[in-house]
């Protein structure tokens, strides 16, 4: 990508790009929507006629069927607004937007992301993201290590320097990192086994939009990729489950497909309770009635509850405790005691080390 230059700030986005050859002579509404392709072409010639696309060099004003030319520079600027906004029940969801820190050094950030937060700008998400966040308090670039779905909420590791995030991605790609997440599953056929591994095969059942959906295939096949998640059910009660998810390996979705399998689809997702069309309606804010009340929570009820990996010299475990919307949800419907929750979760993962 022809990106010259890119700022995060709390209210603004900017980014630089230079024209490729290619592209000479694009219109400027169809040379934007290559990088800004969740605009449509109507908020594009919005943005152009607001002045936040602009031609270095060029101070007359723009139209949308102005020409681009070679090696040229377009700025585009995107003020933050109501674009990161959610809604649930035809309400706006009060965000948390300062993420605890769990640890920190020279080095190395962890911290419990909340949800709804990007772990880095992506699409229409480029304010509400862990890296923008300490990029903006450490007055430097923050580097993604890893990442969790945006509604995923929970454990996360952020690179202060290029070269710490250098160093420890291989642990992930090796499968050399141990991860463990609690999970609350709503089903009516739950497995009769405790503790169980789901091996089958993963990857992205469409093309274009519909890549969001993961499908999943037989060990043996030759389609998808290798996934490993081995699970541990705590606690059954009224058709609902929660438990812990041990993912071998880091595939897309991988946790919530290898629920929905073994018939333990988590509470609140809109893809894998749901499906496509259910995720799209929550997506354009038309969810029904029904919809809501099939969910029962904004977001999927997945939380990355610790992660083990080595750090310097030495392996670390980094924990977080379950999230306060998870922990009310319980709370009001199950008779689960949290604290012995609580002391079963820490249990499960002492003798990580």
């Amino acid at each position: 990508m022809p990106i010259l230059e890119k700022s995060f700030l709390k209210d603004r986005y900017l980014a630089v790009y230079l024209v490729d050859e290619i592209h000479d002579n694009y219109r400027l509404d169809q040379y934007t929507q290559i990088y800004l392709s969740n605009f449509s072409r109507q908020q594009l010639k919005k943005k152009i006629a607001d002045g936040e696309i602009k031609i270095t060099g060029r101070d007359h004003k723009l139209r949308p069927s102005t020409k681009v030319r070679y090696k040229e520079k377009i700025s585009i600027e995107i003020p933050k607004t109501f674009q990161e906004d959610e809604f649930w029940k035809g309400e706006q969801i009060e965000l948390i937007e300062t993420p605890e820190i769990v640890h920190e050094d020279k080095d190395l950030l962890v911290i419990s992301k909340p949800p709804f937060m990007s772990t880095h700008p992506t699409g229409r998400h480029l304010f509400n993201c862990a890296t923008v966040f300490f990029e903006s308090s450490l007055g430097h670039t923050c580097h993604s290590i890893h990442r969790l779905d945006r509604e995923t909420s929970g454990i996360l590791l952020l690179g202060k320097n290029p070269k710490i995030a250098s160093s420890m991605t291989p642990q992930f790609e090796k499968g050399e990192v141990k991860k463990c997440y609690f999970f609350i599953a709503k089903t009516e056929n739950p497995p009769d086994e405790d503790s169980f591994v789901v091996n089958e095969r993963l990857g992205a059942a469409g093309t274009g939009l519909k890549r969001v959906y993961i499908n999943h295939y037989p060990e043996d096949s030759l389609e998808g990729k290798r996934a490993k998640t081995t699970f541990k059910i705590l606690h059954r009660e009224k058709g609902y489950v929660l438990g812990l998810a041990f993912p071998h390996t880091g595939r897309q979705h991988q946790i919530r497909v290898h629920a929905m399998i073994k018939n333990l689809p988590l509470l609140g997702d809109k893809l894998y309770l749901g499906d496509y069309e259910t995720f799209q309606r929550f997506k354009d804010n038309r969810a029904s009635e029904e919809d809501h009340s099939f969910m029962e929570m904004p977001r999927h009820a997945l939380h990355s509850m610790a992660i083990n990996l080595k750090h310097h010299s030495s392996r670390r475990t980094f924990m977080t405790d379950i999230p306060q919307d998870l922990n009310t949800w319980m709370g009001d419907n199950l008779s689960v005691n949290l604290e012995d929750l609580k002391k079963t979760l820490s249990d499960n993962l002492v003798n990580w080390e």
